[in-house]
């Protein structure tokens, strides 16, 4: 090959640029292009064309119009050593080298990727550009997989953020698996109570995988899998693939087309699990494996927060049972009525509580009460007032001196605790009379002042009055006596009721007053109506604002018999008063 072979070849790439006779220049003297010729003017000789080429990036393979390699540059002689000289290119054998057209195409060839392109020459010759883009090809392959990994891991991150349910966020670790990691993924949860939960997630044809789950004895796991629960990641061997087939883990695949991996899921303490993941067409790389691990990462701290979530909820599903109000026990001759809102309802405790014991002369007593604060520490702050009041009215029914016993055991508490939380209250005892009527001995710790509801519509409060519970070791307590006639109602409620804000402006006070005008007329009303109705008005008053907790007592004296009435006969509705400063009208709905 000489200058002659080349000459007036432009491949477009400014890689090559040679004048020709009859062609014009950029500038006397020089080509186009700016490459000086091969034959300067110094009479110095020609370079060889296989020492310029040599150091050219693309190997050069030039053939005549019949397709006979007439060059070949030690660039190209490197890449395809098959292609030899005064033979034809089809004699080389390379896949794909025939067919080269203008556009570049990819060639795989001895472990290497080679792009070619074919330029025409003059004399209907040919030229091909061959560079080998193994490096460039592999980095863009690299670059696209871990774009492809950190997409996956994106998804998965926000798939698992959800689920605070363990069997929700096992369910969803499987579905994730499939297909980007595995044909079959199952899940094992760390056992409870001798028994483990599974879950499974296999390829469907249309590659959305199907969910199933089953139980198995602790006992009864594959090895590999108790070994994974104890921290330490199983080999991805021939007998991991033989036990998750035994365990029937594996539908549809047999033990020698599969390749499988086991990963724990890290937990708090010890692993939430252990994923296995196996499939067919092609075995774990480290690549594959380290993917594998950071799901298994996500995965593990999705599965424990649904966990702790749980653990959580079950303990607070427990300590909100065993604090809210108890219904008061059945007393001959009363008539209970209870009415409770917490100030946040999504806990359904809070600092209101009530109740009533049975004592062993056939009276009871009663409370209602509300301490300092509101939500999970009043709640529990109630609990231990209560647990106090269940132990002593066995040995002090005597209103007074159990209000007193009440607060030096919870001031006692709160001093240990450091909590400096107090309470208010009103205790009494009910007993029965002979002519239906009740007996009702109070006791007032600082709290609001009880209502009584006349036969006659009279709406009477009890002057009861009395210091704060659990604040000084020696509190001045009152305590007063009430009697009920047959058909007569004592009303107890707490601070949310008459310091409900609300009203046109939203900040007014619901106040005594209005209490009292809500309950006038109600005299006819049973008890659970009656409380009913009391929280029914506090909550149209608020219009579904911020509250404190509402706690309600009612309790009717029943008559003769002791026959509840069971029907509300009449409501009266709450007006404002008139604007002259005159009584209010009171306008009553039909029996119901």
């Amino acid at each position: 090959m000489n200058a002659a072979d080349v000459r007036g070849f432009d491949p477009g790439d400014g890689r090559i640029s040679t004048s020709s006779p009859g062609r014009a220049t950029d500038r006397p003297g020089g080509p186009v292009g700016g490459l000086p010729p091969l034959a300067p003017d110094r009479a110095e000789p020609e370079p060889a064309w296989s020492e310029v080429v040599e150091h050219f990036r693309e190997g050069l393979i030039v053939c005549d119009a019949d397709g006979v390699v007439r060059h070949v540059s030690p660039v190209a002689e490197r890449l395809l050593p098959e292609v030899t000289p005064g033979h034809h290119l089809a004699a080389a054998g390379v896949a794909g080298l025939t067919g080269v057209g203008a556009e570049p195409a990819g060639v795989a060839h001895r472990g290497r990727r080679l792009r070619i392109r074919r330029v025409p020459l003059s004399g209907s010759r040919s030229c091909l550009y061959v560079e080998d883009v193994t490096d460039s090809v592999s980095r863009a392959d690299a670059l696209l997989a871990e774009r492809a990994r950190s997409a996956f891991l994106a998804v998965v991150g926000e798939k698992l953020g959800n689920p605070l349910h363990p069997d929700r966020a096992a369910a969803a670790v499987v579905r994730l698996s499939v297909p980007t990691l595995a044909e079959v993924a199952v899940l094992v949860l760390a056992p409870r109570s001798g028994r483990a939960r599974w879950w499974r997630a296999t390829r469907a044809d249309d590659d959305s995988p199907r969910v199933d789950s089953g139980v198995l004895p602790a006992t009864a796991l594959p090895p590999a899998i108790t070994e994974g629960l104890s921290g330490v990641e199983p080999h991805a061997v021939d007998w991991l693939v033989e036990q998750a087939t035994d365990a029937g883990w594996l539908p549809g695949l047999s033990a020698g087309e599969v390749t499988a991996w086991a990963v724990p899921l890290p937990g708090r303490d010890t692993p939430a699990g252990v994923l296995l993941v196996a499939r067919r067409a092609r075995g774990y790389d480290d690549a594959d494996v380290a993917l594998v691990r950071a799901f298994a990462a996500r995965a593990g701290a999705a599965l424990t927060t649904a966990v702790l979530y749980r653990n959580q909820t079950e303990v607070a599903d427990t300590l909100q049972a065993s604090l809210v109000p108890v219904e008061p026990a059945d007393t001959d001759g009363v008539q209970w009525g209870t009415a409770y809102r917490p100030a946040q309802a999504s806990l359904r405790i809070g600092g209101d509580f009530y109740g009533a014991h049975r004592l062993a002369d056939g009276g009871s007593v009663f409370f209602l009460g509300d301490v300092s604060g509101k939500g999970v520490e009043a709640a529990v702050f109630t609990g231990q007032l209560r647990q106090c009041l269940q132990a002593l009215y066995r040995i002090e029914s005597r209103p007074g001196r159990l209000v007193k016993l009440l607060n030096d055991a919870l001031l006692e508490t709160t001093q240990a605790h450091g909590q400096g939380r107090f309470a208010t209250m009103v205790l009494g005892v009910v007993r029965p009379q002979r002519d239906g009527g009740l007996s009702l001995t109070m006791a007032g710790g600082g709290h609001l002042p009880p209502l009584v509801l006349r036969n006659s519509g009279e709406v009477e409060p009890v002057p009861l009055s009395g210091m704060l519970i659990g604040v000084v070791p020696d509190p001045r307590i009152g305590e007063v006596t009430v009697r009920l006639a047959a058909g007569e109602t004592c009303l107890l409620y707490s601070d949310g009721v008459t310091e409900a804000r609300g009203g046109r402006r939203g900040d007014e006070q619901f106040g005594q007053d209005r209490l009292v005008r809500a309950v006038t007329g109600c005299h006819r009303m049973p008890a659970p109506a009656l409380a009913e109705r009391i929280e029914q008005v506090t909550g149209d008053w608020l219009a579904h604002g911020d509250h404190d907790d509402i706690a309600v007592l009612a309790l009717r004296a029943t008559g003769p018999g002791g026959r509840p009435q069971r029907h509300l006969h009449s409501v009266p509705a709450l007006t404002e008063p008139a604007a002259d400063g005159g009584e209010p009208a009171t306008e009553r709905t039909a029996p119901s």
